[in-house]
């Protein structure tokens, strides 16, 4: 089963698409965010990718959820199911495809730190980015199941590398 985009060579545009984005959801968010971060593998120079811009949105509350939410279909995003408590998720699709990903975030939830950790880590090793880059292509070669099934067969990687025991959750 195919994923929601297929991996491709790092593409040097992804900064300024994390940048037009950070605009738009600026917009959105306003005062309310507290900061805006490009994550995921689009924010790592030189590692392969499936084009979707990952942003991390930091805000002090999940308040007015329902005008957020209609904030952000105006930008054509679609609410997915929250990934934890005080972990929102937001996907963009233009014509079939994937194009970006928002986490928002309640200021101090875990996920914050293991992302930009993880990010950072990909950004100044580069033995662990070329690791990281085979696993992926590996994965998206064997997927069988989609989506889930590559996010979940990458986790023990992501886990390992933050020196965190496999079956821990944020």
């Amino acid at each position: 089963m195919a994923l929601t985009s297929q991996i491709s060579e790092y593409d040097y545009r992804w900064p300024d698409m994390f940048d037009a984005e950070k605009a738009r959801l600026e917009r959105v968010f306003g005062s309310r965010s507290v900061e805006i971060h490009h994550v995921g593998s689009t924010a790592v120079p030189g590692l392969a990718a499936k084009p979707e811009i990952d942003l991390l949105v930091v805000v002090p509350d999940h308040e007015d959820e329902a005008g957020v939410d209609q904030a952000m279909a105006s930008f054509g995003y679609f609410r997915g199911k929250n990934l934890s408590d005080g972990h929102h998720f937001y996907r963009r699709d233009v014509e079939g495809v994937r194009t970006h990903k928002v986490h928002v975030c309640v200021a101090g939830h875990g996920q914050i730190s293991r992302m930009l950790r993880f990010r950072d880590m990909l950004r100044q090793d580069d033995d662990l980015r070329q690791e990281y880059e085979k696993l992926k292509l590996e994965l998206e070669s064997t997927n069988e199941h989609g989506i889930g099934e590559y996010l979940a067969r990458k986790a023990p990687f992501i886990d390992a590398a933050l020196g965190r025991p496999p079956s821990s959750t944020d």
